[in-house]
């Protein structure tokens, strides 16, 4: 059996090409931390994670001197056992945060590893639902200088020309009238017909404000509202759930199974954004997906399309991979050396071993350094 040789670690911090906004915060840097584990028979499965805008040395103090010495000499397949020794040994510096994504990180280069070994792509070795492509939905809609109702009517538009049947943007940054107004033009823009959905992150303090917008979005009736309020209060999830007939989403910075769990059991939820690299890996999502399912409660993903396309076509109640067509967001599309591709709103999934793809080392170089445990 393979056993866990080394394992490499890096923090990349790279440059957005424009400033992005949200509702309430600005980016001009993304900060990644990715891992290659090799095993003792040659073959090298990766994982990654994004950190946030600043703190990448977090990450990597975390693999280098808590979680790698873990791993090393370890038998790669017993991934239920190695994600519990990680979990153990950062009890009193993680449970969240970025040791958490440090985690998921490394579980996830656990599972890449064993499907190389075993020569098949990652969806397959997982067990499939679907397995040459996925349902997804184009992200975007962000917040620049300059930039009018009609012109984020034009880009939500351009989605749809894509081939897209679903689309998302951000809202919560303006006044209700303002963003209603924004809404508008996206809905007249895209038809009737094409899944609207909305992403406030974490913009609302509380019901009472959220309502004044929400009041006015649900006539143009958006698939969901994505993270109106800071992912700790799920008292006002739930409450906002109650109040609106628009599908609530959250948990896309939710870590670990029994954060998920509250919320579902307080109906705070009805559609989970999980991100496979927040929340404690591969072995961790799998583990809220299916106790979401006997919830009656779907998944759609966070953010990198990379990890997620091959999860939700292993989940037979995840709908949408979140996808993001160039690197003015995701920038992390610069660090690989392999892009998905899409057809017709769908994510084609790679058909090569693992995860399908590496990281581009070129790359890695000009944002970043290795370093090793062994």
């Amino acid at each position: 059996m393979p056993k866990i040789q080394s394992i490499h670690f890096c923090a990349a911090a790279v440059p957005l090409d424009r400033v992005t906004s949200f509702s309430n915060r600005t980016v001009s840097t993304r900060h990644y931390g990715l891992v290659k584990v090799r095993s003792d028979d040659g073959v090298e499965g990766i994982g990654f994670c994004y950190v946030g805008s600043a703190g990448g040395s977090l990450f990597a103090a975390a693999v280098e001197q808590l979680l790698a010495p873990v791993l090393i000499g370890k038998d790669s397949h017993a991934v239920e056992g190695l994600w519990s020794a990680m979990y153990q040994e950062s009890l009193l510096q993680g449970r969240s945060g970025t040791v958490m994504r440090a985690i998921s990180a490394l579980d996830t280069a656990l599972w890449d590893l064993n499907a190389r070994t075993q020569g098949l792509p990652l969806h397959k070795y997982l067990g499939a639902v679907e397995l040459e492509s996925v349902p997804a939905y184009a992200s975007g809609g962000y917040y620049l200088d300059g930039k009018t109702p009609a012109m984020l009517g034009h880009e939500m538009a351009s989605y749809v020309d894509k081939g897209f049947k679903a689309v998302k943007m951000k809202t919560g940054r303006l006044s209700p009238k303002e963003e209603e107004a924004r809404l508008k033009a996206a809905r007249d823009a895209v038809g009737p017909d094409v899944e609207l959905m909305m992403d406030c992150n974490n913009g609302w303090v509380d019901t009472t404000q959220a309502m004044q917008y929400i009041r006015r979005f649900e006539a143009y009736d958006p698939y969901f509202i994505e993270e109106p309020f800071g992912p700790d209060d799920i008292e006002s999830h739930a409450k906002l759930a109650r109040l609106t007939r628009i599908p609530v989403a959250t948990a896309e910075i939710g870590y670990g199974r029994w954060y998920h769990k509250e919320l579902l059991d307080k109906g705070a939820a009805s559609i989970l954004q999980t991100d496979a690299l927040v929340c404690g890996g591969i072995s961790e999502w799998k583990r809220i997906a299916a106790t979401a399912a006997s919830y009656g409660v779907v998944m759609c993903p966070h953010w990198f399309h990379d990890v997620h396309a091959p999860l939700v076509a292993a989940t037979p109640n995840a709908r949408y991979v979140e996808f993001f067509w160039d690197d003015q967001v995701l920038n992390f599309r610069r660090l690989v050396d392999r892009q998905l591709e899409h057809k017709n709103g769908r994510v084609i999934l790679h058909q090569t071993p693992g995860l399908g793809f590496g990281f581009d080392e070129k790359a890695v170089q000009q944002y970043g350094r290795w370093g090793v445990v062994q």
